[in-house]
């Protein structure tokens, strides 16, 4: 896993929206893997080729960064902490360690130590903004039927 700890410059910021837009205009869309040239420091120049994905998940990453965002990678398998996972809903340790003992987000033990999957911790977070959108939506319609034109 790899977390960037600080925010991007205002240097990095603008380097990031650049190489966002230039790689966006010349990655192809068809999915397939494609070759890039990457210069080294003695000026040498190399050929890459790197899957649509990946090429995909560095536009991303340049798009966020150039927006000001640290960013955070996570493999899709990965085992996380109790903090990461609670980073990763934006709620506290206790709170997150309340939802696993709730047997909300299941976990495994390792030691003394809880390990949870990526993957569990974003099926929650998906149900949350579900429930939230839901609740919304019927507010919406609760404003509409009172006639008060939201």
């Amino acid at each position: 896993m790899s977390i960037a700890t600080k925010l991007p410059s205002a240097e990095e910021i603008a380097l990031a929206k650049l190489g966002s837009q230039e790689l966006s205009a010349v990655m192809e869309t068809n999915g397939e893997a494609q070759t890039i040239n990457v210069i080294d420091k003695n000026g040498k120049t190399h050929e890459v080729t790197i899957p649509a994905s990946a090429l995909s998940l560095m536009v991303d990453v340049l798009t966020h960064l150039g927006q000001g965002n640290s960013v955070s990678i996570t493999p899709i398998h990965a085992e996380l902490t109790t903090q990461e996972g609670a980073d990763l809903l934006n709620v506290s340790r206790p709170t997150f360690i309340k939802l696993l003992n709730s047997g909300v987000i299941p976990y495994t033990r390792s030691g003394n130590r809880r390990k949870i999957a990526f993957a569990d911790v974003m099926k929650h977070k998906k149900q949350l903004e579900e429930e939230s959108l839901a609740a919304l939506a019927d507010l919406s319609a609760l404003d509409q039927e009172m006639g008060m034109g939201y």
